[in-house]
C-alpha cells in the first residue's frame, strides 16, 4: 500500500513537471523567440546564435547546448546528478524542436510588444517556479551553477546573474537597442515572479489559539483536518486566568474549515492566523 502511494506520488510529480515544462516551452517558442527577446540562460544564448546565422536554429541551438551541459553534468556529479534535471531538460528542448516543426512562426504573433513580453516572462516563471518547488530544474544555466558550486567557492547566485547580464547586453548588440531594453526589463521581472510564484505555490496558514476548550480544537485538528498541534498552558497577563495555546499549521482551505469550527464552537477564543511559505517538517517540506 505504501509502495502504491508512493509510486502514485512519484507519476503526479513527473505529470506536473511535464505540464510545467511544456508551459515553458510555449512561452519561450511563441513570445521570447520572435520578439528577440533575449533574457539570459540557454534560450538567451540560442537566440544570439540563432541571430548570428540562419543555418541552425535557436530551438536546436538550445537542444545542443543542453545536451552538452546534461553530459557533464553525468560526468561531474555521476549517480548524483538529479534525474528530474535530466528530464525536464530533455522535455523542454524536445518540445521547443517538435514546436519549431508543427507550428513554425515567421514573425511575433501580435504587433503588441508589451503584451508579448508579458507571456515571454509569465509562462516560464510559472512552468519554472513549478519544476523548482517539485525539487527539478530544466538544466541549462543551473547546471553551470552546480558545477560551480562544487569546486568553486564563487558566490553562484551572483555569477549566474552576472552571466545573465552579459547575455542581455549581447542581446542589445545583436537584435537591437529596442529589443534589448525589452529583454533587461523581462530579466528583471523575471526572479520576482518566480519567487512569488513559488511561496503561493507554498503558502499555509499558522494559528496560534487560546482557548478554554483545547479538547474539541484538537479533536477536529486531528480528526477531521488530519493535522496535529502542539498544546502548552499560558495564563492571561490582565485577568490571570489558566488557559490553553495551540499551535498548528494547515493549508489555506484547511485554515478556512478550522476558523469556522472555532467560531461556532468556542466564540470566545483569541485567535491569530498568519501565512508562512517556508514549513519544514512532516506533512510540509522535507529538511534536506
Amino acid at each position: 500500500m505504501e509502495k502504491n502511494k508512493k509510486a502514485l506520488t512519484v507519476v503526479k510529480e513527473y505529470a506536473l513537471m511535464t505540464v510545467a515544462t511544456l508551459v515553458m516551452a510555449c512561452g519561450i517558442y511563441f513570445f521570447k523567440f520572435p520578439n528577440d527577446f533575449v533574457m539570459g540562460g540557454v534560450s538567451g544564448i540560442s537566440m544570439i546564435f540563432g541571430r548570428l546565422q540562419s543555418a541552425v536554429s535557436p530551438a536546436t541551438v538550445m537542444l545542443i547546448i543542453n545536451v552538452a551541459l546534461l553530459i557533464v553534468g553525468f560526468f561531474i556529479f555521476g549517480k548524483g546528478f538529479s534525474i528530474k534535471t535530466v528530464y525536464c531538460s530533455l522535455i523542454l528542448s524536445v518540445a521547443l524542436e517538435l514546436l519549431e516543426l508543427l507550428c513554425p512562426l515567421k514573425g511575433p504573433l501580435t504587433d503588441d510588444k508589451m503584451l508579448e513580453l508579458f507571456f515571454a516572462v509569465g509562462l516560464p516563471a510559472v512552468g519554472s517556479a513549478v519544476v523548482f518547488n517539485l525539487g527539478g530544474t530544466t538544466g541549462g544555466t543551473d547546471i553551470i551553477a552546480m558545477v560551480l558550486k562544487k569546486y568553486t567557492s564563487m558566490n553562484t547566485g551572483v555569477s549566474l546573474s552576472f552571466a545573465d547580464a552579459v547575455i542581455v547586453a549581447a542581446g542589445f548588440f545583436v537584435n537591437g537597442v529596442r529589443s534589448g531594453l525589452y529583454s533587461l526589463v523581462g530579466l528583471l521581472v523575471r526572479a520576482l515572479v518566480i519567487d512569488v510564484i513559488i511561496e503561493n505555490i507554498n503558502i499555509s496558514k499558522y494559528f496560534f489559539i487560546v482557548t478554554t476548550n483545547p479538547d474539541e480544537v484538537c479533536r477536529y485538528i486531528n480528526e477531521n483536518l488530519h493535522k496535529g498541534a502542539t498544546v502548552w498552558q499560558g495564563r492571561g497577563s490582565y485577568t490571570k486566568e489558566e488557559k490553553t495555546v495551540v499551535l498548528t499549521v494547515m493549508t489555506r482551505s484547511q485554515a478556512i474549515a478550522l476558523r469556522n469550527h472555532i467560531k461556532e464552537t468556542d466564540p470566545g477564543a483569541f485567535v491569530v492566523i498568519s501565512s508562512t511559505s517556508d514549513i519544514i517538517g512532516k506533512g510540509f517540506r522535507n529538511a534536506s
